[in-house]
């Protein structure tokens, strides 16, 4: 599985390369130890030998003749790693030590080392040749030591390799920490902050970073506050030639009563409402996406919530609103006015595309939850989650512009909150429900507890 985190590929790659380095190193160390090993024991070896033989002739010479078996050394059993025989010019066995086994012997050797398949053999020769003394070691003794050498050398590497582990991935991860700060300042920014990225302290290898996602930041800041600019100036402009068009035609309605010409006039006119309607919204997307929605102060939002249901109980006749707010304040740093058109888009909406003979329930909680309900066909999931998208609309004949819900929604994100469509609407078998969650301000509460324990 390929790691995808940078952190983990380093810390892999040099936790790999340490415990390569380990082997190699362990493995070079038990080369050596080996060839230590073969060497001093070839001294040792050598240095016995040479040890034995003078004590051996005198031993040989000094006794009587006897037989072959009494010739042979007595000595008390012991256990032996080093075994020696010495023969006669002949190949006749003199002496030998305890342990000794002939079978590992073979005769005639000459002077110096030799190896067997299971010993290692020295042969010294005294009283020009006529008496040879081999000594021999078993192989598997030096092997046994080289393998206990090399355990040794290894229990060190059990410990410092686990440990280089643990160093690898806190360097790596200290090493890797300016580009966390870095993630974390850009994670941090408000929806709308397209300001440059300070560059303080920043590691040489991610300035180049940095400089690309300012660069990227400013051409995106030019774009948007273009379109926005663009989006606001046109529904303003359009404004005012609308009005003066809608007041003509009012007035050749007027002119016209009674004849072919005034349906025509009517047509205009509901048209030119229209689009002084889009005007009017495309303002408020243009507000909503411009990010100018937090104000400097926290502010209730029941009397601007209670304002906006009664304009709107007002104007439309065929839904009752059923409105409900808390008793304590609930403060937030939303704009008045863009609070007030958020609700607004939202009930507009349910108004519209509700059902007519309902009731629309309005609800704000103590938590900063904004609630609007009304009772209808139910909206296909995959059709809900793009209500939010300008100029997006449902199955329904009610007129519009499809972009009430996007600029609830933009209002919403530029606040810190978040617009849930759901359908049905909780608690029933139908309807639709707009909710709008974390409104409040949670600085401002926590400020005001403090005071009230003071």
């Amino acid at each position: 599985m390929i790691l995808r985190s940078l952190q983990a590929r380093l810390a892999a790659m040099i936790a790999i390369g340490l415990a390569v380095l380990s082997l190699v190193a362990a493995t070079a160390a038990f080369r050596v130890l080996r060839a230590e090993i073969d060497r001093m024991s070839d001294s040792a070896l050598q240095e016995t030998a040479q040890r034995i033989v003078p004590l051996a002739v005198m031993d040989v010479l000094d006794r009587d003749q006897q037989s072959a078996a009494e010739r042979i050394a007595g000595v008390r059993a012991h256990g032996e790693l080093l075994t020696y025989i010495v023969r006669g010019q002949t190949g006749e066995i003199l002496l030998q030590s305890h342990d000794a086994n002939p079978a590992i012997f073979p005769p005639a050797l000459k002077p110096g080392f030799t190896s067997t398949r299971t010993h290692r053999l020295y042969t010294e020769t005294v009283l020009q040749g006529t008496v040879s003394l081999t000594i021999a070691e078993p192989l598997e003794a030096r092997h046994r030591a080289g393998v206990d050498a090399a355990l040794a050398a290894l229990q060190p590497l059990l410990l410092i390799v686990p440990l280089g582990l643990l160093g690898a991935w806190l360097v790596v991860r200290s090493g890797l920490r300016p580009i966390r700060l870095f993630c974390d300042g850009i994670a941090a920014r408000g929806r709308d902050d397209l300001s440059p990225l300070g560059k303080a302290g920043m590691v040489a290898e991610i300035e180049p970073i940095a400089d690309s996602v300012n660069d990227l930041m400013q051409r995106l800041h030019r774009a948007l506050t273009a379109e926005r600019s663009f989006t606001a100036n046109s529904a303003h402009e359009l404004r005012t030639p609308i009005a003066a068009a809608l007041a003509q035609t009012q007035r050749l309605i007027s002119e016209t009563k009674g004849t072919p010409v005034e349906t025509r006039a009517r047509n205009v006119e509901a048209a030119l409402h229209t689009l002084a309607r889009l005007s009017e919204k495309l303002m408020q997307l243009a507000r909503a996406e411009g990010g100018r929605v937090l104000a400097d102060t926290a502010q209730d939002l029941r009397p601007v919530l209670h304002m906006v249901v009664e304009d709107i109980g007002r104007t439309e006749r065929s839904n009752v609103l059923r409105l409900q707010l808390p008793e304590r304040a609930v403060r937030s740093r939303i704009d008045p006015d863009a609070f007030a058109i958020l609700a607004r888009n939202l009930i507009e909406n349910a108004v519209k595309h509700g059902a007519k003979t309902e009731a629309i329930d309005v609800a704000l909680s103590d938590e900063g939850r904004l609630s609007v309900i009304n009772r209808g066909p139910i909206v296909a999931a995959d059709k809900l989650s793009r209500l939010i998208e300008p100029f997006e609309r449902g199955v329904t004949t009610a007129k519009g512009s499809g972009l009430g819900l996007a600029i609830a929604n933009a209002i919403a994100q530029a606040g810190g909150a978040r617009l849930i469509l759901r359908s049905p609407a909780s608690g029933m078998p139908d309807g639709f429900e707009a909710l709008v969650e974390n409104l409040k301000d949670s600085e401002c509460e926590s400020g005001l507890e403090g005071s009230a324990r003071r």
